[in-house]
């Protein structure tokens, strides 16, 4: 895979716990520690009371497909076109966006039952995908 034009992710202190649990096959939600608020992406405080402790709840990584978009151009090797990119509800009640896989873009449909699988990516991360619920891993 090609990594010339995709530029680094950058870790932090607020996201390395998320992209060490990605590697691990795992989605962590951030939550808030004082008010209970789920947050992605992550961030340092709470958009609800403005707390700075927070904690995470493990993901059941199933959810629905809210919106998508299908992408043809400009074209990154990287990926792979067309490139559907998903916006799912996922059952704790955040939302995740992601790349589809495993479903022809014509097939999408909004309210389509969804699971985030992982897999590598640019720059040796490993990152959610989204794939149709029961499809293979």
């Amino acid at each position: 895979m090609s990594t010339t034009s995709v530029p680094p992710i950058i870790r932090t202190h607020d996201n390395v716990f998320w992209f060490d649990a990605a590697r691990e096959g795992r989605l962590l939600i951030q939550r808030c520690a004082d008010c209970g608020t789920l947050r992605h992406p992550p961030g340092p405080v709470c958009p609800s009371c403005r707390s700075f402790e927070w904690d995470t709840l493990e993901s059941s990584r199933r959810g629905t497909l809210h919106s998508f978009t299908v992408i043809h151009h400009p074209q990154d090797p990287a990926f792979t076109y067309p490139l559907a990119v998903g916006l799912i509800d996922l059952e704790e009640g955040t939302r995740l966006v992601a790349d589809i896989e495993g479903v022809d873009p014509e097939d999408l449909r909004l309210g389509m039952d969804l699971e985030v699988v992982f897999g590598a990516h640019a720059h040796d991360e490993t990152l959610p995908r989204l794939r149709p619920l029961g499809g293979d891993r």
